[in-house]
């Protein structure tokens, strides 16, 4: 699975909202750009991708800035991807359960579910309080800790 720059750099801002949670002040843009190290105007198209699928809200003014629209727990990773790059798993642009193949590839079909389902296992079971608490699932932490996880193929 590729993780695209858009989709890496979401997280990382949707993480940085969730470690503010509480604070009274929105954060702004430019202190996620400088914390993160993303590309400022390439996190304004991304914040307002965020804003227009509902997760974050925005608040313009020298008083201004961003935050998170719900509770940091209630929003996992796979709804910041979604919200950016669309769904997790797409096999030329189509969802896996609307492709079809012939002959020996038959059963390939099956394969992109099935990956898509490892992928969702994951990605839908982090939210945006587990990032920024450090705190992440043990389930997630057993497959990162896992020697094959690290190993280049």
């Amino acid at each position: 699975m590729k993780v695209s720059a858009k989709a890496d750099y979401a997280v990382r801002a949707a993480a940085e909202l969730a470690a503010a949670e509480g604070s009274a002040a929105p954060v702004r843009a430019e202190a996620i750009a400088t914390a993160q190290q993303i590309p400022q105007r390439f996190l304004e198209n991304i914040l307002s991708d965020l804003r227009h699928a509902g997760l974050v809200h925005s608040q313009r003014g020298a008083e201004g800035g961003h935050r998170l629209a719900r509770p940091a727990a209630e929003i996992t990773v796979a709804d910041v991807i979604r919200a950016v790059d669309g769904p997790l798993a797409a096999v030329r642009g189509e969802r896996p359960e609307s492709v079809s193949y012939d002959g020996a590839a038959g059963s390939l079909q099956r394969v992109w579910i099935a990956l898509r389902k490892n992928v969702r296992d994951v990605v839908e079971n982090v939210s945006l309080a587990d990032l920024a608490s450090g705190e992440l699932p043990k389930a997630v932490d057993a497959l990162a800790e896992d020697p094959d996880a690290w190993a280049r193929r």
